[in-house]
């Protein structure tokens, strides 16, 4: 009988204790995962994947190193534990690493109200293939599709964290997902669109049909696509990519950045980031969401925090190590893998929705971009400089013109944000809930 995931971690920490380390954390993932890819009407790939990892982090006095193996043999465990150690001894000094204080420990969660795992039954291969080609066959039946690529797929996944200061707690997560890609055209001509769901419940799946039909649909809507005129114009991130935005500002406020001084965001706290009335709500505790946990990296309990609050940003994005740099507590938001020490990282993210729909911000903005795709990134972490290379509409008169390519948008985030205008339309099942967002007076460079 394989070897729980608790049992796994309990060992990691004694074979730390007998190495010499002060105190230590032991990390225990294991996973499955099975992929379909559909590509012409022909089965490309079918990929099965099932493995366990171990990590280690140990700590003497104020120094620490991780080390990590996919060989659960009590032989292993000890050589990693020695290697650990010895590491330890050589590393570099810092202050701020530690594990938490037991008081500060996550203890009583009810991990059943967070329903991270679907009790159904891992779905096969072929039930898999059959929902890609269901996909792709929906995609198939809109005349002008020339090609069709269809993936589905299943993933579980278990973790088990322990510390020796007595932490021990684990959760499993399951993610089902299935998306195409659609074609139309051909040579310098061809377009390209793709629409894809994930769930962590089969049963909350929406259909294939559905899936393919809306990838076909809008890669029709992008044939014929030319490159818009350069000048100042207002621009509508769709909903698809509305959350790069907020991405940005959450980038910005992590912790790590903040300690090192490297962020546009460094002298942001307590002003105005976004608009009056808007809020960004960082919530771990969502059932069926991906970014859903009882616990952070580090054994401290999650919950609900407030980010961003009537347009003031109040706080940042911390783990342990950089909250005591920083002089502050740790949010619970430290996130790790195996091989890596924690770091700060956010879980489920909802931007305060508006009250108009991403067709009233259409009719409003007169004459602009209505952004559905981006490619390539430039973005100054320091200065918050942003320029991106986009494709999507023109809006002509508050009407869908065409379709547009090749163009690139830029400007400051800082200046972008503060005057963002959002829809209505973020979708619920998300776990970053961003609506369509306007936003006036953007630099546009196209033909």
């Amino acid at each position: 009988m394989p070897a729980s995931l608790d049992s796994l971690t309990d060992a990691l920490l004694r074979a730390a204790r007998d190495a010499g380390a002060d105190t230590a954390d032991a990390l225990a993932v294991s996973g499955a995962s099975l992929s379909i890819d559909i590509r012409a009407g022909a089965l490309e790939q079918a990929e099965r994947s099932e493995a366990t990892e171990v990590g280690l982090r140990v700590l003497i006095g104020g120094r620490q190193a991780c080390v990590s193996a996919s060989d659960i043999s009590p032989a292993t465990f000890a050589r990693l534990a020695v290697r650990a150690v010895a590491m330890a001894r050589e590393a570099p000094e810092d202050p701020y690493v530690g594990l938490a204080d037991p008081d500060q420990l996550a203890r009583n969660w009810d991990l059943a109200a967070f329903e991270l795992a679907d009790p159904a039954e891992e779905p096969g291969a072929a039930a898999l293939e059959q929902a890609a080609r269901a996909a792709e066959a929906a995609a198939l039946e809109n005349v002008g599709i020339t090609q069709v690529e269809a993936s589905a797929a299943y993933s579980s996944r278990q973790l088990h964290l322990a510390t020796s200061h007595g932490f021990s707690g684990g959760y499993a997560r399951t993610s089902h997902s299935l998306s195409a890609v659609a074609f139309t055209g051909s040579g310098t001509a061809m377009e390209r669109d793709w629409a894809g769901e994930g769930r962590i419940w089969a049963a909350d799946m929406p259909g294939a049909a559905g899936i393919g039909a809306l990838a076909a649909q809008r890669a029709l809507e992008r044939a014929g696509a030319t490159r818009p005129v350069t000048g100042t114009f207002p621009v509508l991130f769709d909903e698809r990519v509305a959350s790069s935005l907020i991405g940005h500002l959450l980038s910005a406020i992590n912790g790590t950045s903040i300690a090192r001084g490297s962020s546009w965001l460094l002298d942001a706290l307590d002003t105005q980031v976004l608009p009056a009335g808007l809020s960004v709500i960082e919530d771990p505790h969502r059932p069926r969401i991906s970014g859903s946990r009882p616990f952070d990296g580090e054994g401290l309990p999650t919950q609900r925090r407030t980010i961003v609050q009537d347009g003031v940003l109040t706080g940042w994005t911390l783990d342990l190590a950089t909250g005591r740099q920083l002089g502050m507590a740790s949010t619970a938001n430290a996130s790790r893998s195996t091989s890596q020490p924690p770091s700060p990282s956010t879980s489920n993210i909802d931007l305060t929705q508006g009250t108009a729909s991403r067709e009233d911000l259409i009719r409003d903005m007169g004459t602009g971009l209505l952004v559905t795709s981006m490619i390539g990134s430039t973005i100054n972490p320091t200065t918050g400089d942003y320029s991106r290379g986009a494709s999507g509409f023109w809006v002509q008169n508050g009407v869908v013109s065409h379709p547009v390519n090749e163009c690139t948008i830029a400007g400051n985030l800082r200046d972008m944000l503060r005057r963002i205008i959002p829809a209505n339309d973020a979708r619920a099942h998300l776990s970053t809930r961003v609506p369509s967002i306007l936003i006036e007076g953007m630099t546009l460079a196209g033909t």
